[in-house]
């Protein structure tokens, strides 16, 4: 079905976006072994990315409790001074993100019963209504309802996946893939930047290395990444563990200068100046330099590049293919182009902490192999994943972070992904429904109200009462 883009993308995104583009070919730069494919993706071969980690499960659980308050800690600066000077509240991006890390919200709104059986039962395209006009229903009204919201303020793509039961019941894409260079439309199956999604991708594959007693999740890990990256750790970073990473209480600072700012040339090169001078103890403190250093430790205890390990454990026994660690200015086929201000490189430096690019559909297969209630290849065991969904000094339940999964509370999870010009989500209900939104674009600013913006959507279906 042909769509245009709805509300017009402004002045400033338009010269950024060009000025972005004009120095590369589009379709050039591949990671290495990324495998250029428009219409069967091969996996790619492994790339290059530094990996750190080690882990022990002590599989313990505290029994769920109802929604409360997430619990409060109080974030301990424990850093070498000088290990990160530069000021996280300077100037941002157009969107008025990308040059800070973007600390995820717990909040979402108050769940609100889902009709299963007429989503799986929703027609597809549009009925008539009396007057012989196109009159929405199900998917086709969900559809117009995020595409009136999602391609304006200067959006410029948009893609949903939505699974019941684990299977991909709906899918779609609006806008355009490669806005000021061509005319293709997005469609379903576009890979999107997906940010700090790129977490419990990267936690889900460290686990995976704890449960088959690779490493202990209490285990000390800081000296295995240090030899992984041939420096002298500091003494806060020696003691550094799984769970620490994995749930943000290694004590690292934000370090926005080296994966925001040019202060790094790529993760490994971040993660260096992190494990020489950062690390201490103290309480939640989110920061992207964690998952950098977790994508390392993997590296060091597989033997394998990150990429190479994440395909191995986790995307390939999901069926998935043609994700891949993409560099800051070269979109290739079927990838929707983020527009971004020149001589910037996050995307080299976030490495396991947030440089994959997905497919919303890649992202609820994901998800979904966590949820016992579906079918499939499951890569953790129950207790672990319970682990994940447990935030730091709450009980199963609750809000706040867990191990590499943000809770919503009453059983809900999920993970939100922000860079510039970047707005990503994907989310576990808790009744059988998971979605995922990817967007291009500097809308909404805080990207955790895409969930409101999704369930507008299923009101418009029928799918969920309004409020």
């Amino acid at each position: 079905m042909q769509r245009t883009t709805r509300g017009r993308v402004g002045v400033a995104l338009l010269v950024i976006a060009l000025v972005a583009c004009t120095d590369t070919d589009p379709t050039s730069r591949p990671s290495p072994g990324f495998v250029l494919s428009t219409v069967q993706p091969v996996a790619p071969a492994p790339g290059s990315v530094t990996a750190d980690g080690s882990v022990t499960a002590d599989g313990s659980v505290t029994d769920p409790v109802e929604e409360a308050a997430p619990p409060v800690t109080k974030p301990v600066d424990t850093e070498v001074p000088g290990a990160d000077t530069a000021d996280d509240s300077g100037p941002t991006g157009l969107d008025g993100v990308g040059l800070s890390t973007d600390d995820p919200t717990f909040d979402v709104e108050p769940f609100r019963p889902f009709v299963l059986e007429s989503a799986e039962a929703a027609p597809g395209a549009p009925a008539l209504d009396d007057s012989g006009g196109a009159a929405p229903t199900g998917w086709a009204a969900f559809d117009r309802s995020l595409e009136d919201a999602l391609l304006r303020n200067g959006n410029t793509a948009a893609s949903v996946a939505v699974a019941i039961g684990g299977a991909v019941v709906h899918e779609d894409a609006f806008g355009l893939r490669a806005p000021f260079i061509s005319e293709d439309e997005a469609v379903p199956g576009d890979r999107f930047r997906i940010a700090s999604i790129s977490k419990p991708i990267t936690a889900i594959t460290l686990l995976q290395l704890v449960e088959a007693g690779a490493v202990g999740l209490d285990d000390e890990v800081g000296q295995l990444v240090a030899d992984q990256l041939q420096v002298t750790p500091s003494a806060g970073a020696r003691r550094l563990t799984v769970r620490r990473l994995l749930n943000h209480t290694s004590g690292f600072g934000k370090y926005d200068t080296q994966f925001f700012r040019n202060g790094a040339n790529s993760c490994e090169d971040a993660a260096r100046l992190g494990i020489r001078q950062g690390a201490g103890s103290g309480g939640y403190r989110y920061s992207n330099m964690n998952f950098c250093v977790a994508g390392i430790l993997i590296e060091a205890i597989t033997g394998k590049s990150y990429v190479e390990a994440v395909y191995e454990q986790l995307l390939t026994p999901l069926g998935l293919s043609g994700l891949r660690l993409a560099n800051t200015y070269d979109p290739g086929p079927g990838e929707v182009l983020h527009p971004s201000t020149p001589d910037r490189n996050y995307m080299e430096t976030l490495g396991g902490a947030g440089s994959w690019i997905a497919s919303p559909t890649d992202l609820v297969t994901i998800l979904s192999s966590l949820d016992y209630s579906t079918s499939g290849f499951k890569p953790l065991e129950p207790n672990t994943v319970a682990l994940m969904e447990t935030p730091v000094g709450g009980a199963a339940g609750q809000r706040g972070y867990g191990l590499g999964l943000i809770s919503y509370g009453n059983g809900r999870y999920g993970h939100t992904g922000t860079i510039e010009n970047t707005h990503a989500m994907v989310l576990n209900r808790s009744d059988g429904v998971i979605w995922s939104i990817t967007v291009s674009g500097p809308y909404p600013d805080d990207t955790s109200q895409l969930e409101a913006i999704i369930n507008r959507a299923f009101e418009a279906a029928g799918f969920i009462s309004g409020q």
